[in-house]
């Protein structure tokens, strides 16, 4: 609402917030869960809540949302929490898409591969893959080349995509 005041209308909604778990499913608990559940997927759905009818009432909105290559192939070094938020995530917007291309709402995921930031670091502790071994571009991510792809599908070069997630690994998964 303060947004929409201040700049009469809200153009974009991107979503990176993120924290992941390495437990495995039997080690995990129901606290762990609901922790990465309400970073991962509610960190997305309340906004998004938020948002829909704001855009819906303008006629027009991008949203973009952070989920991960976890989703798409049961994991990298993640434990299942981190993986089934994420996969959440995607059918979310995809959800929105569908429901929202009526009303000029567009949404969109990237599927980030590993990216070189503080919380692939936790990862990267426990033998991750390496860039040259499973990254056919030879190295791991920068948070620019997501950036970079955040601002394509937020901006008016992608009018013609929604409901789709955006793979940015560096080729680690070719579909």
């Amino acid at each position: 609402a303060e947004t929409k005041a201040e700049h009469g209308a809200i153009d974009a909604l991107i979503l990176c917030a993120g924290t992941i778990s390495h437990k495995h499913l039997v080690d995990s608990t129901d606290e762990e869960w609901r922790s990465i559940l309400d970073v991962n997927l509610m960190g997305v759905v309340n906004p998004v809540r938020e948002v829909f009818p704001v855009m819906a009432e303008q006629g027009m909105g991008k949203i973009v949302a952070l989920g991960s290559i976890a989703s798409k192939i049961g994991g990298v070094a993640s434990g299942p929490s981190y993986v089934a938020a994420k996969s959440a995530v995607h059918g979310l917007m995809k959800w929105v898409a569908k429901n929202g291309a009526d009303k000029g709402i567009y949404a969109s995921v990237i599927a980030p591969g590993p990216v070189e930031t503080p919380m692939w670091e936790t990862v990267t502790q426990r033998a991750a893959p390496s860039p040259n071994g499973s990254v056919p571009l030879g190295r791991f991510g920068q948070p620019e080349d997501i950036a970079q792809a955040i601002l394509f599908l937020a901006s008016p070069a992608s009018n013609w995509i929604t409901g789709t997630v955006l793979d940015v690994n560096g080729g680690m998964l070719m579909d």
